[in-house]
């Protein structure tokens, strides 16, 4: 079990860091691990793709294994592949980028997205993460739940606009009760606000769909149409996915 969990550890943290591989000491120290056993360890998950290294042998980073297995989910997730069409739908209709994700402890995972074709990013962001608390997935999410749940702060600030406090979450959370949805303004990416809407076919809702639009194209009459679009996309998932298979994974 403590050779299963420090494996895990390892891939958690080299997926972490994105793009910048570590040094076999960095690795060590991180995770309190003596030299020589994470070194065998790292030989080990490199055999079998899990880990890569550089021609030096010295840097490593997250294998190819690991995209194929994340992929694997993806595929096999009959919720996804039931709201997939309806992001498709959203996108065509209001013409901006549309996110489905996944509540997974203190952070948002993206699971789907379509990018607008008025403002494409340079990395699709399907299968990273962004803490719950600074965008529009996440606040959907929260507010699905009580209060009481809440982490207690500081939090993670992504930029000025991000909540750092438990109370200002809190009010902004009772917000998006009141009205249904949620609103991220520039709070995760400057220049970008977010519409949340929670996929309720779970109680409390583990999913949410997102609306993403540039603060240069988002005027008063757009931002109506895109909750009209969105509240009815979210009617449209939620009569559909309860249906999508057989098992229901915790």
């Amino acid at each position: 079990m403590k050779s299963a969990a420090r494996t895990v550890e390892l891939l958690e943290l080299l997926a972490a860091r994105g793009d910048r591989p570590a040094r076999l000491q960095e690795l060590a120290d991180e995770l309190s691990v003596p030299r020589s056993s994470m070194y065998a360890l790292l030989q080990t998950l490199i055999s079998r793709g899990w880990v890569r290294t550089d021609v030096t042998g010295s840097l490593y980073g997250i294998g190819i294994r690991a995209l194929l297995t994340g992929t694997s989910y993806l595929d096999s997730d009959p919720r996804v592949r039931v709201v997939r069409p309806y992001l498709d739908e959203a996108s065509e209709a209001l013409g901006e980028t549309i996110h489905m994700g996944r509540l997974d402890g203190r952070d948002v995972a993206y699971l789907a997205t379509r990018e607008s074709h008025e403002y494409l990013r340079t990395i699709s962001r399907v299968g990273r993460r962004l803490p719950a608390h600074v965008g529009a997935l996440g606040k959907a999410l929260l507010a699905e739940r009580p209060d009481a749940e809440l982490p207690e702060g500081p939090y993670e600030a992504l930029t000025p606009n991000s909540h750092t406090s438990r109370e200002s979450l809190a009010a902004d959370l009772a917000r998006v009760r009141a009205r249904g949805w949620s609103v991220d303004r520039q709070e995760g990416v400057t220049g970008i606000v977010g519409f949340g809407f929670a996929l309720r076919y779970d109680t409390p809702a583990q999913d949410a769909i997102s609306c993403s639009v540039p603060v240069a194209r988002l005027t008063p009459e757009h931002e109506e149409r895109i909750v009209a679009v969105m509240r009815e996309i979210r009617a449209k998932v939620e009569a559909t996915v309860p249906g999508a298979g057989s098992v229901h994974w915790r």
